[in-house]
C-alpha cells in the first residue's frame, strides 16, 4: 500500500500538508485538501489510526456520559453528537449511567481516566468538583449539556422559563384550572429539572393571579405509561377536573392524551394538553409543545468541544451558553370548555 510520501508527491504538496488535510487538524486550503484527497483515493492510502494516535497523543475518540439511554431526549442528544463527531472524523464511546451509583464512580474513577478518550461530553449530569478536577488534571476537555457546571463550558437550558412559556400558553387561552404532571424524585438528582419546571409552572400561575392547587399536581417517570397513570389520577373526579394539563415532557403528555381518550373525553374539547421536547411523535398526536431541539444540543456540544480540542480557531465562547427553545402550537390546546 502507498505511503504518505507517495501521496505528497502525487498531490504536489508536503507530507505535513497531507497529514493536516487527512487528519482534519490544522489549516489547509480547499484546493490543496482536494488534491490530497484525490491522490489518496487514487493510491488507496488510508491514514493509520495507530500511527496518528502515537504522533499526536490523540485517540480521536470522545466519551459521552448520559444518565439514561432509554429516553427519547437523551438518545436524540446522543444522535446529534455522534453525527457531528463523525463529520469531524471522531469516534464516540458511550457511558450509560442508568444503574446505581457504582457505575458512575467506575466511569469517572477508571474508564475515562485510562487515556481511551480525548475529551468528554456530559449530558444532564451535574458533575462534582472532584469529577471535574480528575478530568482537568489529565488534560481532557469537558463540555456539559443541560445545566451550569462551575469551571466547565456548558450548554444550559432554562427549565423555569420553558415551563413558564408552556403554562402561559394555556393561561392565554383562558384556562385557570391547569394541572401539572412533573417528574418524580428519580429525575430530580441532576440540575433539578422536575423541580425547576414545576417552579416555572407555579410562577406563571401566580403571576396570572391563579391559585396553585396541590390536587392539580401528579408525579410520573417521564414515560408515556407514567403520564397515562398520572393523568387518570388528575381526571378521576368528574366535578373537579382540570381543563388543561401541562406535562413536563412530551412522553408524559402523550400518555395524558391517551388517558383522556380512554376516559371518554376529547382533546382539546374537554382537556387541553401541552408538553416539553417536540418529541418525534408530537406532530402525530397534534401535541402542542415547547421544542428544545435535543439533536441540535448534541451538535452544539461537539462544536464547543472542538474549540477545546483545537483552540484558537474561533473566538472564545462564554462559560455558559443558553440553549434555544420555541413554543409549537398544534391541535391539543384550545380555549377551555364552557361551564
Amino acid at each position: 500500500m502507498a505511503g504518505i510520501e507517495e501521496v505528497a508527491k502525487l498531490a504536489g504538496v508536503s507530507t505535513a500538508t497531507v497529514s493536516r488535510a487527512l487528519s482534519g487538524r490544522g489549516h489547509v486550503s480547499p484546493a490543496s485538501k482536494a488534491k490530497v484527497e484525490e491522490a489518496a483515493a487514487l493510491l488507496g492510502y488510508v491514514v493509520s489510526s495507530n500511527a496518528s494516535s502515537l504522533a499526536s497523543g490523540r485517540t480521536r475518540n470522545v466519551g459521552v456520559v448520559i444518565p439514561f439511554l432509554n429516553r427519547w431526549f437523551f438518545s436524540s442528544v446522543l444522535e446529534g453528537a455522534q453525527q457531528a463527531l463523525l463529520r469531524r472524523g471522531y469516534d464516540l464511546t458511550l457511558y450509560n449511567l442508568s444503574g446505581d451509583g457504582r457505575e458512575r464512580a467506575s466511569v469517572f474513577e477508571h474508564f475515562l481516566l485510562r487515556q481511551r478518550v480525548d475529551a468528554v461530553i456530559a449530558v444532564s449530569l451535574e458533575l462534582t468538583e472532584h469529577e471535574v478536577r480528575r478530568l482537568h488534571d489529565l488534560g481532557k476537555p469537558l463540555v456539559g449539556v443541560g445545566g451550569p457546571i462551575p469551571g466547565v463550558r456548558t450548554l444550559t437550558i432554562d427549565d423555569v422559563a420553558v415551563a413558564r412559556l408552556a403554562t402561559e400558553h394555556l393561561l392565554g387561552l383562558g384556562h385557570r384550572r391547569i394541572a401539572h404532571i412533573g417528574g418524580d424524585l428519580e429525575f430530580d438528582l441532576d440540575f433539578h429539572l422536575p423541580t425547576n419546571r414545576r417552579l416555572g409552572y407555579e410562577a406563571a400561575m401566580r403571576e396570572a393571579g391563579v391559585e396553585v392547587e396541590p390536587r392539580f399536581f401528579a408525579s410520573a417517570d417521564f414515560t408515556i405509561r407514567g403520564g397515562y397513570h398520572a393523568a387518570k389520577q388528575l381526571l378521576g373526579v368528574p366535578h373537579a377536573r382540570p381543563t388543561a394539563i401541562f406535562a413536563a415532557s412530551d412522553e408524559m403528555a402523550i400518555g395524558t392524551i391517551l388517558a383522556v381518550r380512554d376516559l371518554g373525553l376529547s382533546v382539546p374539547r374537554d382537556v387541553s394538553v401541552v408538553g416539553i421536547d417536540d418529541h418525534d411523535l408530537a406532530d402525530f398526536f397534534g401535541l402542542t409543545t415547547v421544542a428544545q431541539f435535543p439533536r441540535v444540543q448534541g451538535e452544539q456540544a461537539v462544536e464547543v468541544l472542538m474549540d477545546e480540542l483545537e483552540p484558537g480557531l474561533r473566538p472564545p465562547e462564554p462559560e455558559a451558553t443558553p440553549l434555544p427553545y420555541e413554543l409549537r402550537v398544534r391541535s391539543s390546546t384550545a380555549t377551555p370548555p364552557s361551564e
